[in-house]
């Protein structure tokens, strides 16, 4: 038995016995006082009792009950999840886009192909070229990244050599562009070409035999 279960079981059967006497010793008295005596009152009762109180030290490692510090600050809960907001237009979406940020290497190569390919489309049209480059990226016969499939060779006509040219930052049809690149990557408006793997210009006469998805503004998109 430890030290401190010893002074535990100490304190507790010292505080039996000294009931007992108590008990006994009133026991004692009521036995001397005549029947149809008028018993003592709670103001005849002794006025006190003795105590005996032991401490008990608890071994270190224990688990103690602590008040909570009516100092230290309440814990707030987390603020509630806002609702994506809502768009009437494409054009008030792009408009409400941030467009300063830093772009990621994958995010640029999306933005530059929506810039050399269809900057002068309106933006239902540069929507569906930046879904086009998304969409082969996930699919198993292209690039398994954006710059990949861009950098393809024979896919798209302003790569040179692998390269993809430098585009006019401060352009306004390149900040546009970047604003499409990033609603198509978050997928936060639905392209009337969803699903397109391919695109040529209206001009160009094709003998494709491929699914037909849409036709926007001077493109034609396929499967």
């Amino acid at each position: 038995m430890s030290v401190y279960a010893k002074a535990a079981f100490s304190a507790s059967i010292a505080m039996l016995a000294m009931t007992t006497a108590f008990v006994g010793s009133i026991s004692r008295a009521d036995d001397n006082i005549p029947q149809g005596a008028a018993q003592p009152t709670a103001s005849t009762a002794p006025a006190s009792l003795p105590v005996s109180v032991a401490y008990a030290v608890l071994p270190e490692g224990l688990p103690t009950l602590t008040q909570p510090d009516p100092a230290a600050p309440e814990e707030q809960s987390a603020p509630p999840a806002q609702p994506e907001r809502s768009y009437a237009s494409l054009a008030a979406l792009i408009a409400d886009t941030d467009v300063a940020a830093p772009l990621d290497e994958e995010t640029r190569c999306l933005a530059s192909t929506v810039f050399y390919e269809s900057r002068s489309e309106t933006a239902e049209g540069q929507l569906a070229v930046a879904r086009v480059v998304i969409n082969r990226a996930k699919s198993s016969r292209f690039g398994d990244s954006l710059c990949g499939v861009v950098r393809q060779p024979g896919q798209f006509s302003f790569v040179r050599g692998g390269t993809i040219p430098q585009p006019d930052t401060s352009h306004p049809h390149w900040k546009r562009a970047v604003a499409i690149a990033r609603i198509a990557l978050d997928n936060k408006w639905t392209s009337a070409a969803e699903g397109a793997l391919f695109f040529h210009a209206r001009r160009v006469k094709t003998s494709w035999a491929r699914p037909r998805v849409a036709a926007i503004d001077n493109h034609i998109f396929y499967r």
